[in-house]
């Protein structure tokens, strides 16, 4: 009885200490050392496994692929330190303020373009929130407008690319990253674009909720205001594209890309003379911190999927989900189901790490495309970051909104996005061809 059941119990273990505020990559390799353990006293666990231990922890730590992850973040936090960020909002608000919605849009517009840079919602959302949220309250924004646009607009960094997120789940699930950031481009600029649709329904409904700006605060026109916007908008704007350029013509690969990315920040930094001791040391501190922390999961993931596979939980997770009704939709359900709860509670690297390596088999085995499993995966996550009461998006957000915006306040103006997320993970659910039309076309030009 035991052997059927110690797979099972050393799941519900990990996810009980995960739950009970316990770091999750301790909360995994101690669960690991203690099952291994119990499954050496009763013989159930083959010592051999453990040769392999070193020589996961190995690859993990010589994997070229994730060498992107901190080169990317580099990228984001750079823009972000030296306020090329705070520019580019400002310059794009002043360019559509003159239009009822115009700061709503820029906000989309830029929280698009920073949350593919960042690929972190936390950093994207607290950004922008303590940005454009200020300014949008001043000139008689609703509350509930300027919260629902804020928050949405941090978690496009979940399905945007270059994003660190696509490139984990490219890592983790056996697939090439430029497919997933190609599979990812039209989901990603459609959710941004019906974003920019809701606000500007909401501002032809309600102008008040979305006034334009008063003349005295765009006074910036003609010359000066195409001097700003060239100087602002024009080379973040280029940077991403040549990122991304560089790996959908196949000319760099991701990592290569990333580092081109961080080399480009720090160069435009320094073009506008903010690349300051001050700004360079938080930035790479940041990245450092992030990186590690994925490290460290990675090693305590890799630990317990190696024990977990040696109890036979992969087989008994195979069986269960591809056994499961409906079969490859029913499946698609259950894991989207786990996915979207999991996401109130634990960040997407935790997620991604945990779920994946039992999730990829049985699609495999279904028959699912896992660039397109991937990109539901993404948008689900956003939902999810998106969803009150236990939002991620919206905890960020509380924590940098002025009192004067209420708890109420920031879920009301969620709910219509939310709904857009639920209408767009659903066209892709239903047009496997919005993932991958790209891919092919691309294939064919190859």
């Amino acid at each position: 009885m035991i052997e059927d059941w110690l797979a099972p119990l050393m799941f519900c273990t990990a996810f009980l200490c995960i739950f009970s505020g316990y770091p999750v990559a301790f909360s995994l390799g101690g669960v690991a050392v203690i099952y291994g353990m119990i499954g050496i006293y009763v013989d159930l666990f083959d010592l051999n496994f453990l040769q392999f231990f070193p020589q996961r922890i190995f690859s993990v730590m010589s994997n070229y692929v994730l060498l992107a992850v901190p080169f990317f973040v580099l990228m984001g936090t750079l823009l972000e330190k030296s306020k090329l960020a705070e520019d580019l909002l400002l310059t794009i608000g002043t360019l559509f303020g003159r239009f009822r919605g115009g700061l709503a849009l820029a906000v989309v517009f830029v929280g698009a373009l920073l949350a593919a840079a960042t690929g972190v919602v936390g950093a994207s959302v607290v950004a922008m929130g303590m940005i454009s949220m200020p300014v949008m309250l001043r000139y008689g924004y609703s509350k509930e407008l300027t919260a629902g646009v804020i928050s949405a607009s941090g978690t496009l960094g979940q399905i945007i690319p270059p994003s660190v997120v696509l490139v984990v789940l490219a890592d983790q699930m056996g697939i090439s990253v430029g497919d997933l950031f190609l599979g990812a481009l039209t989901p990603g600029v459609g959710l941004a674009g019906l974003y920019a649709l809701y606000v500007l329904v909401v501002a032809w409904l309600k102008p008040e909720s979305a006034p334009a700006l008063p003349i005295e605060a765009r006074q910036i026109e003609g010359q000066s205001l195409l001097s700003r916007v060239i100087k602002a908008l024009l080379p973040p704007l280029f940077l991403i594209l040549v990122v991304l350029g560089s790996i959908f013509m196949g000319v760099a690969t991701p990592t290569e890309a990333g580092a081109l990315g961080a080399v480009g920040a720090m160069l435009l930094a320094w073009m506008n003379g903010r690349l300051s001791k001050d700004n360079l040391e938080e930035a790479l501190d940041d990245t450092v911190q992030l990186t590690t922390m994925v490290i460290f999961l990675l090693i305590g993931s890799t630990a317990f999927t190696l024990v977990f596979r040696g109890l036979y939980g992969d087989i008994w997770i195979e069986d269960l989900l591809v056994n499961l009704p409906g079969g490859k939709w029913g499946f698609i359900a259950i894991s989207q189901l786990i996915i979207f709860i999991l996401g109130f509670f634990i960040d997407f690297f935790e997620i991604a790490f945990i779920l994946l390596p039992l999730l990829v088999p049985a699609a495999k085995l279904l028959g699912i495309d896992l660039v397109w499993f991937a990109v539901l995966m993404a948008m689900n996550l956003q939902t999810s970051f998106l969803t009150p009461p236990f939002g991620f998006s919206l905890f960020y957000l509380r924590g940098v909104a002025p009192e004067e915006v209420k708890t109420t306040d920031i879920y009301k103006g969620a709910l219509p996005f939310i709904g857009i997320q639920v209408v767009a993970l659903l066209a892709v659910a239903m047009f496997p061809e919005l993932v991958t039309w790209l891919i092919s076309d691309t294939a064919v030009a190859n």
